[in-house]
């Protein structure tokens, strides 16, 4: 009897001997992916900071480069042109801000430098209310500026660009300004300011600038909001006047506030859009209001 008893134990031993030899390997190997994992994020967390780092650079540089400046603009004056104007004030009208904005004076950035540093350079922005304030680039895809800065060195941050199938040139329909919402707020970063209520309480903000090396330009915003990923937003052209005024119905549906603005197929659109939490999206639209040749 106690022969069994000790075989028993014995058998037990080993068996708890087994386990622990098989979970040995299995802790090691937690450990092990535990470090690749602790490992990884510290490499993207460095990574992180000498992009944000770079970046920072990059925009003190280009500010030195090419500071934007004011420059007045009367309705009025030759040269200036207020496109898709309203002949006058209505009931329907009269309280579209475009009556204080068409009198804002516009942006001017001298581009030679930054040509000269990057000839991808297309156009210069400034979005009111935000830090919004860059040379844009453009290239031959969405892809390659997703990932370089403006000196096209790699950077996570990106850069601030054009839609490849638009001509800042010759407006289309609708033409699209990409950029990534980063933490610090830099590049697209402070886009998400215009979903906001401080941010729509404060009219002045209703506005953005663009300079290019053959015109400025001034916009008026007319939607903002936030949606999951789709591309419906990014048509750039459309085929009938009915597929573009739906179109624009359904942008000035969407928008998280209402800012009394009017909206046809003959306004060119200006269309700003970042990413907001994985598959979301921040979006601003702005229409045309007025432009100066340089």
């Amino acid at each position: 009897m106690k022969d069994k008893k000790m075989e028993k134990n014995g058998n037990e031993t080993k068996k708890a001997k087994n386990k622990m030899k098989i979970k040995k390997p299995v802790l090691l190997v937690i450990i092990f992916i535990g470090l690749i994992v602790l490992g990884y994020s510290g490499y993207r967390i460095v990574k992180w900071h000498q992009s944000n780092n770079h970046t920072n650079k990059q925009i003190e540089q280009l500010k030195e480069l090419a500071p934007s400046e004011e420059v007045p603009a009367d309705p009025n004056d030759a040269g200036v042109e207020t496109p898709n104007e309203p002949e006058e004030k209505t009931e329907e009208n009269k309280e579209d801000p475009y009556w204080d904005y068409i009198n804002l004076p516009l942006i001017n950035v001298d581009f030679t430098e930054l040509l000269e540093k990057n000839p991808d350079t297309v156009g210069f922005i400034k979005v009111n209310g935000t830090n919004i304030n860059y040379p844009i680039v453009q290239a031959k895809d969405n892809k390659y500026y997703l990932n370089r800065s403006f000196d096209k060195s790699y950077n996570a941050a990106g850069w601030i660009f054009l839609d490849y199938r638009n001509d800042i040139n010759n407006l289309q329909d609708n033409s699209i300004i990409y950029g990534h919402s980063m933490l610090n707020k830099t590049m697209f970063g402070s886009l998400r300011n215009i979903l906001e209520n401080s941010w729509f309480k404060d009219t002045s903000n209703y506005t953005v600038s663009l300079s290019t090396p053959k015109e400025n330009t001034l916009w008026q915003v007319f939607s903002v909001y936030a949606i999951n990923e789709e591309t419906y937003y990014l048509i750039s052209e459309f085929g009938t006047d009915e597929s573009h005024q739906k179109w624009i119905d359904t942008m000035l549906s969407r928008s998280a506030f209402d800012f009394k603005t009017t909206v046809n197929i003959k306004d060119r659109i200006l269309t700003l859009s970042t990413c907001k939490n994985g598959n979301k999206r921040v979006v601003l639209h702005a229409k045309l209001i007025k432009k100066q040749a340089r």
